[in-house]
């Protein structure tokens, strides 16, 4: 088996045409192995959330290659992105993104809905109250949104994210809603979650949360600046 996970080539993004091109992405190439715990970084319009939408099946690239567990999936039409999403993204938003009627429980069966696999019911909430149970929300399964905190919401989220156990989880600005307290339980978190074998892509403006992943990915002008296989955060000094 392949070990990278993610496989990027040649990756462009091209807003407009002719004079008016804009490159969002200008040639990247990035691999992620299975496992890996990757932070991507840059400033304002430098195309990090243009590589993160298109690593999270959400965007089509203009040119290159993006084989994803053994898929290529850079030009496949919206229903089979949508396929792909479910079965091999887990989505954790700066947001949270949950649905204020719903329960918590609710909240985290929603992915099993559109699952390929039609899940039992029982199934379904044994599963969702595992996985809540593993973010310390054992206690909160029936509140809504509305009453929890902040960095509970986003423990709700992580619960939906795993809960269809997928081989990636994509966490855009996990923290940014967050005060410094929840900010360090989430990534306490998504630490235990990379030690048990999760493969976790991030994208954070925060150096001190970035340093929580085993590699950085500076990205700039939409090239990658430094993907940071040395270790060190060669974002660091740039303006977020």
């Amino acid at each position: 088996m392949n070990n990278n996970l993610i496989e990027i080539t040649g990756m462009t993004k091209v807003y407009g045409e002719d004079d008016a091109a804009v490159y969002a992405l200008a040639g990247v190439d990035v691999q992620v192995a299975r496992g890996e715990f990757v932070a991507i970084m840059g400033p304002s319009g430098s195309g990090k959330s243009t590589l993160m939408n298109i690593v999270g099946c959400l965007d089509h690239p203009t040119d290159g290659a993006y084989i994803l567990d053994g898929r290529d999936v850079s030009q496949m039409t919206k229903n089979e992105l949508a396929d792909v999403r479910n079965e091999k993204l887990g989505f954790i938003f700066q947001s949270f993104n949950l649905l204020p009627r719903l329960s918590a429980l609710s909240n985290v069966m929603l992915p099993m809905l559109y699952n390929a696999d039609d899940v039992p019911d029982e199934e379904a909430e044994a599963r969702a109250v595992a996985s809540l149970t593993s973010v310390g929300l054992e206690n909160r399964l029936h509140h809504r949104p509305n009453q929890l905190s902040g960095g509970q919401q986003q423990r709700v989220a992580i619960a939906r994210a795993l809960v269809n156990h997928p081989p990636l989880i994509l966490a855009d600005e996990p923290t940014g809603n967050l005060d410094s307290k929840s900010s360090v339980e989430i990534i306490d978190i998504l630490r235990n979650l990379h030690k048990g074998g999760a493969t976790i892509v991030m994208v954070t403006h925060e150096a001190d949360i970035a340093a929580h992943a085993e590699r950085v990915i500076c990205v700039k002008d939409g090239k990658i600046l430094s993907d940071g296989r040395d270790g060190k955060n060669h974002c660091s000094g740039l303006h977020q």
